[in-house]
């Protein structure tokens, strides 16, 4: 499925420690830890673990041995051909394990910020264009009303806030990853991010899905996938959070033993979608975590804070999907209302479109329609909870129509006892327990 017209521009490789914009001695000191936390000795091996191309490793290796901190072995790496191995000096092991007092971070050389806003707006999420056919063919499994996509579609392409809302079981939550499946291009998550002198990891493979191996050999520059090895290719990533999520959950963590910092949920969601599901349900009262997004919401960049109390602005490129079971003015003031740019109401499905869902689910699952039980549906059982019709219900009565019908080791049917079966295990009778 063609989601995109054009591919995102893959950040390039930088061609020289000018090109790099970070310190040099905190290259150095990385490439040192590196070296011996991962017991790598030649400039190939070295390349690949710090992610630098080969030439730009080679200068911080050139520069380390000026220092005294490496020497030539003096004897060809038995596994890497004619390669020269390095080790650390008595100076280097020395000046490592200082490093390594001040900060335990080893492997990957971080992108600095600035260099990092760039690839962003690359790559941003307002870059997305979604027609029609792609939404439905990502939604291809929900009965949708035609308005509701003709208005997700343009929310969608805008990369604002959506507040989705509106009686529970009807897809919100189905709604929400069908967005997030009809984003189908790659971008670029870098490893790690640095901002004044400070390691922070971004790159997480519970949140990001890597889409292809990386370049392992730095010499195989000419190749057509080159790019950036400090970043990974990437879907958009997505974040899904729910009655767990907390406002300390969108702050920097610090790591007191690594002395390092790892990326908040929403900075590990720049270039993709950030879902806040049952809103309402969380500790926190939901007008305190939309105000937490309010400036990130309204001028593209959130603000966080260093354990010295530092404050710095990073991008703040995310879809902002809040779904919610309660009405937003029970649970938000109209300033906060203001800033959520689109607001669309996910009711259940009318008559008509319920039974297209369940007529498009029983064929799905093998089970026949009968006239007779569509009918005691209808006319008996719906009547009794007022006609509302949810979008879960076609596939729970059906589930559970086929569960009864192998414990019964009859062929899979429906019938008007089987749907009160069913119907049981739908809704809880409302009694008094004797304790």
């Amino acid at each position: 499925m063609n989601m995109q017209t054009s591919a995102v521009m893959a950040p390039p490789p930088p061609k020289g420690l000018q090109q790099m914009k970070l310190s040099v001695v905190m290259m150095r000191d990385i490439m040192l830890k590196t070296m011996f936390r991962k017991n790598v000795d030649t400039a190939t091996e070295v390349a690949r673990a710090i992610c630098l191309p080969l030439q730009v490793t080679q200068e911080l290796i050139d520069l380390a041995r000026e220092q005294k901190l490496l020497e030539a072995t003096g004897t060809l790496n038995a596994n890497s051909g004619s390669e020269m191995g390095f080790q650390l000096t008595d100076a280097g092991k020395a000046r490592t394990m200082d490093a390594l007092q001040q900060s335990e971070y080893f492997g990957a050389m971080p992108v600095p910020l600035d260099v990092y806003r760039e690839q962003v707006k690359r790559q941003s999420i307002r870059n997305i264009m979604i027609t029609r056919g792609q939404l439905t063919d990502a939604m291809g499994h929900l009965i949708l009303p035609d308005d509701l996509l003709g208005n997700l579609g343009p929310a969608v392409s805008s990369g604002r806030s959506i507040l989705m809302y509106g009686p529970p079981g009807n897809g919100k939550s189905s709604i929400s990853n069908g967005i997030r499946d009809a984003l189908g291009d790659k971008i670029y998550v870098p490893r790690a991010i640095e901002y004044a002198g400070q390691v922070i990891t971004v790159y997480d493979p519970i949140v990001h899905s890597a889409v292809e191996e990386q370049v392992d050999d730095p010499n195989q520059l000419r190749r057509r996938t080159v790019f950036d090895t400090r970043y990974v290719k990437c879907q958009r990533p997505t974040v899904i959070t729910g009655g767990e999520l907390s406002l300390n959950m969108l702050d920097l963590v610090y790591n007191p033993t690594a002395r390092t910092y790892q990326a908040p949920l929403q900075l590990k969601s720049t270039g993709g979608i950030f879902i806040v599901d049952d809103l309402g349900r969380q500790a926190e009262p939901p007008q305190s975590l939309v105000n937490r997004w309010i400036v990130p919401l309204e001028e593209s960049k959130d603000i966080l804070a260093l354990q010295s109390g530092e404050k710095f602005e990073v991008p703040f490129d995310t879809l902002v999907i809040f779904s919610t079971n309660f009405h937003p003015n029970e649970i938000f003031d109209q300033a906060a209302l203001r800033r959520i740019f689109y607001k669309i109401k996910i009711d259940g499905p009318s008559q008509e479109n319920f039974l297209k869902s369940f007529a498009l689910v029983a064929n799905k699952k093998g089970i026949p329609l009968t006239e007779d039980a569509l009918i005691y549906l209808l006319q008996t059982k719906y009547p009794t909870i007022d006609n509302v019709y949810a979008n879960y219900q076609p596939i729970f009565l059906i589930d559970q129509m086929i569960a009864i019908c192998e414990f019964e080791g009859i062929p899979n049917q429906m019938s008007p006892e089987l749907i009160d079966r069913a119907w049981a295990n739908m809704f809880v009778k409302d009694e008094v327990i004797v304790k």
